[in-house]
């Protein structure tokens, strides 16, 4: 996983929730962009929950990201 990929999750529009999966087990969840903010050449990022607390993550220890399904339950795609 690199930091590109984050990068492009977080920036794609419209948002599609995802959550960050930690090298520890942890998974956090974003649930809307603001929700998760980073500098493009740093290894730290900050993941905001709704209750108002935070934590900060070393980029290099994520391993994956999972990206929720969409709201309408469809996967979407490109018509031929």
């Amino acid at each position: 996983m690199t930091t590109e990929v984050l990068h492009r999750m977080h920036e794609t529009r419209p948002f599609r929730p995802f959550s960050i999966r930690l090298g520890d087990g942890q998974s956090l969840r974003v649930a809307h962009p603001e929700m998760l903010a980073y500098s493009p050449k740093s290894r730290t990022a900050v993941v905001y929950r709704d209750n108002g607390s935070f934590q900060i993550i070393d980029l290099l220890l994520v391993t994956g990201i999972e990206v929720q399904a969409p709201r309408n339950g469809r996967a979407s795609h490109r018509p031929s």
